[in-house]
């Protein structure tokens, strides 16, 4: 897919960010960690909500915008309360929202993060695009709950995520004691550094933002180590 084509997807996203801004809604996922590492591209947008009311009202002004409900089959990374919402911007090429609704439920581990929890940890932040210049002053969660939540679901994406996030981390203490009181912190760690350490993680990483120097890799990959139990 070419650089225009993202650029047109990102540029919906943060046009539909802004029509719903004065929901109740918290923002997580690959947009989110926009917030807090170098921008990459993301499919989706995912939000969390904390009831079908205010789903209620965030629908309607997607419908609006040309979206259409279309819940994915099969497989996916959630489980639980779920909407997804998709406009065709092109021939086979679509924008999608992701709208989790109470909770945020690992479906491989079956850790459950409550939207209470969420939008606890979540703060005013400012989202940046990667190729439009655009800034966006939402609430996204916070760093330290987005890296406990994308540790324990440990998809190749999540680790790559966690990797350029954790130095940033404010309290990797209350990041290991939210994972722990879930799923087994060394067992996601162990999987993160076995990723991390292949060659096709360091190639993976260029090929998304462009090339990484190898002393911040070792200083990425050294917070990740501080992390196990």
């Amino acid at each position: 897919m070419n650089t225009n084509l993202f650029s047109i997807r990102e540029q919906e996203i943060f046009n539909i960010l802004k029509k719903i801004k004065d929901c109740n809604f918290v923002l997580i996922g690959g947009y989110a960690v926009n917030a807090y590492a170098l921008p990459r591209f993301s499919i989706d947008c995912d939000i969390v909500v904390k009831d079908s009311a205010e789903l209620s009202n965030i629908s309607k002004i997607l419908v609006s915008e040309g979206y259409r409900k279309n819940n994915p089959k099969g497989e996916f990374a959630y489980s639980g309360k779920f909407s997804r919402y998709e406009k065709i911007i092109e021939k086979n090429f679509s924008v999608s929202m992701d709208i989790l609704i109470g909770d945020v439920s690992d479906r491989m581990t079956g850790a459950v993060f409550s939207a209470e929890w969420i939008f606890k940890h979540a703060t005013d932040g400012h989202l940046n695009g990667k190729t439009i210049i655009e800034e966006l002053q939402l609430k996204i969660i916070g760093i330290d709950a987005l890296i406990a939540m994308k540790t324990i679901s440990c998809r190749s994406t999540d680790i790559r995520d966690v990797f350029m996030m954790l130095p940033n981390a404010k309290d990797t203490s209350w990041i290991k004691s939210e994972i722990n009181s879930r799923h087994d912190l060394n067992d996601r760690t162990a999987k993160i550094l076995e990723k991390i350490n292949s060659k096709q993680f360091k190639d993976g990483l260029s090929g998304v933002y462009g090339g990484i120097d190898q002393k911040l890799f070792d200083k990425h990959r050294k917070a990740v180590e501080k992390m196990k139990g």
